[in-house]
């Protein structure tokens, strides 16, 4: 008994060693790399995220090999400041999961900044018309009016929520967002951009909902968001979403914050599809607070559901 003790022990080690062995295997490039000149001196990169599997943490892009930028697992895109007119320019993207295994370099994105402008303190008209349609649960296909500019237009930015989430050409009036997530209302906007960064103002918005995904059910988000302001208040009106059971609470958004949960009384709850329900905010805020607004239900099973389409307001006196 006392000779094998030690190889219990080393059997164990072993056996655990086995168990921890160091993550040496690199996730795979990143796909979809392009790169878009967004003005004289700056190149917008866009490539697509990494599969969950991989345990992407980060990613690095390069220029001519040179490591330009680092960038968290959730950011996939990223402008690339202080370049030079009429220049072409290459750049990879590289993952990087916890271990620290890089990835090989994607493929490279070509881009050629534009000459520069002097003095250009002009912004491009703002697109004249915006329209958009789900393709699928997780993508969608935006088109907008061509834009014009003293010194011509760059570029074309795409927002959600307030927030940029694609670049076209200048020659392109429309594009493929995917990434989307199923059972939900999106609120796109696109502006122009020219040679010296001058941003046009935002076009008309437009609203995309995306279907449920297949086995999820019906919609949830409520359709047909309104928000009006007047005088010391707000009236929301919307229409419920279709769940089969009516639904009493409502929770707003705020700016993005979550501010008050609507509730419906006895025998006041909207039925399930109902149209026109309608909601009267009093508010306290000063005259020109401007306010984005979104809804949301929730659902019979006790869970929140998607939300609405967003709205943007300006309180009035």
């Amino acid at each position: 008994m006392r000779r094998t003790a030690p190889l219990l022990v080393l059997l164990a080690a072993t056996g655990l060693a086995a168990c921890t062995a160091a993550d040496t295997r690199p996730p795979a490039a990143p796909a979809g790399i392009t790169a878009q000149a967004g003005s004289a001196t700056s190149v917008h990169v866009m490539w697509q995220a990494s599969a969950a599997a991989d345990g992407v943490t980060g990613y690095q892009v390069f220029q001519a090999g040179r490591l330009v930028r680092e960038l968290p697992a959730d950011k996939t895109m990223v402008d690339i400041t202080g370049l030079t007119p009429q220049t072409a320019y290459a750049f990879t993207v590289r993952a990087r999961d916890a271990a620290g295994n890089a990835s090989a370099p994607s493929a490279a994105a070509a881009a050629t900044t534009p000459a520069a402008k002097a003095e250009d303190r002009q912004a491009p008209s703002a697109p004249a018309r915006t329209t958009g349609r789900a393709d699928g649960p997780r993508a969608a296909t935006l088109s907008w009016a061509a834009a014009t500019d003293d010194t011509g237009v760059t570029a074309y930015d795409v927002y959600q929520g307030g927030i940029r989430i694609h670049t076209a050409g200048p020659t392109e009036t429309g594009t493929t967002l995917t990434g989307l997530q199923p059972d939900t209302v999106y609120t796109f906007t696109v502006r122009a951009r020219d040679g010296a960064d001058n941003s046009s103002p935002d076009g008309p918005a437009v609203d995309v909902t995306t279907p449920p995904s297949a086995g999820q059910g019906p919609g949830t988000a409520p359709a047909e968001f309104t928000a009006t302001a007047s005088p010391g208040a707000v009236t929301l009106t919307w229409t419920a979403p279709d769940t089969g059971r009516p639904t009493g609470e409502y929770e707003l958004h705020v700016n993005g914050r979550p501010v008050t949960v609507i509730q419906f009384g006895a025998g006041a709850v909207p039925p399930s599809g109902a149209a026109g329900v309608e909601h009267r905010l009093t508010v306290t805020e000063p005259a020109g607070t401007q306010w984005t607004l979104k809804l949301r239900a929730r659902l019979p099973d006790g869970t929140w559901g998607a939300f609405s389409a967003e709205r943007r307001i300006v309180l009035v006196p």
